[in-house]
């Protein structure tokens, strides 16, 4: 079972309907779209905040966007910004407006009456996988380890993560029991504010393991103070190579935290395909890459159809594993 079907970038011709200028196969004279602003969910500071400084840094610096601005509207969730951007849809075309799985998660568990499909699609453009992670001195060497001590009693084995009960960390851990052929119900899932209460967790004994984004585990270990011992990727990621996937040890489990962008309703589509053309553009240059490697990103880039293709797909697995933990 796997929450992605497409991970590998793909490339699409369209035409730059707000291209200023662009000589031939040289460099552009003038940015290819005057400016776009940056509507984020959340506060300063989080995965939604950094993907989209990190895109408009990229775009800017490669001169394909003339000026990016941003503006944070926190709230319910990411849903004052969803509501925001239909609600003023009109006044709103130059605004791209990023998201991730939780517009999934929290779409189903009705934190919000809108999806998706509501807002136009634009494109996935990240992914950060997911990961388990022990601390540096546990018994535990490898998720098969995890997996055996889960079988053996599955209340001694406390795994912890930074999103509420049914919320992502939750959903992976008990996705990897499943494939592990163990019940996924019984996960015995300790929620946490922040990482840094959850990483204290893990080295206190307080947890077993942490399920958490594979950018967050790689720091951990980089900083010797944790062990990496399952990501849900299909082959190992050059950002932290010693890391083994599920898949390697057996588990055929899948994920990974997707990260994009979406207009308001309504958008034209021409506007729609010159901010794909400058998305996919903007992979090639050497000001995206500085941003994805600081980052630990793997880039993942589903446009247009196949971007509403991918969570469709996500959200019937999201929807089938909540059924069976009885969040939906």
């Amino acid at each position: 079972m796997s929450f992605t079907s497409i991970t590998q970038r793909a490339v699409l011709a369209v035409p730059l309907a707000l291209t200023i200028a662009v000589a031939g196969t040289g460099a552009a004279t003038a940015a290819d779209l005057d400016s776009v602003h940056f509507l984020i969910p959340g506060g300063a500071g989080g995965g939604w905040d950094g993907t989209a400084r990190g895109t408009g840094e990229a775009l800017t610096k490669a001169g394909i966007v003339g000026k990016a601005t941003y503006e944070n509207m926190s709230g319910g969730g990411g849903g004052k910004a969803i509501g925001y951007l239909i609600e003023n849809a009109s006044s709103n075309h130059g605004t791209m407006m990023v998201n991730s799985t939780p517009i999934v998660i929290r779409s189903l568990t009705k934190r919000f009456p809108q999806n998706f499909r509501d807002l136009t699609m634009v494109a996935g453009t990240i992914g950060d996988y997911a990961a388990f992670v022990v601390g540096k001195d546990s018994p535990l060497t490898s998720f098969k380890d995890l997996v055996a001590a889960y079988k053996k009693d599955p209340r001694s084995v406390a795994i912890g993560g930074g999103s509420v009960p049914g919320g992502m960390d939750h959903l992976v851990a008990a996705l990897a029991m499943e494939a592990a052929g163990a019940d996924p119900v019984k996960v015995k899932y300790i929620p946490y504010d922040a990482g840094g209460k959850a990483m204290a967790a893990l080295l206190s004994g307080e947890i077993q393991a942490l399920s958490t984004g594979f950018s967050e585990a790689v720091g951990m270990a980089k900083a010797g103070e944790a062990r990496i011992i399952g990501v849900t990727a299909p082959k190992r990621v050059d950002a932290f190579a010693d890391a083994p996937t599920l898949k390697e040890q057996g588990y055929d489990a899948e994920f990974v935290n997707w990260r994009g962008f979406f207009a308001a309703p309504g958008l034209p589509e021409d506007q729609r395909k010159a901010y794909i053309a400058a998305l996919d553009k903007m992979y090639t240059t050497k000001e995206w890459e500085a941003v994805r490697a600081r980052n630990g990103w793997v880039n993942i880039f589903n446009p247009g159809d196949d971007f509403t293709a991918f969570l469709t797909k996500q959200e019937e697995v999201i929807s089938t594993l909540m059924k069976k933990l009885g969040f939906l």
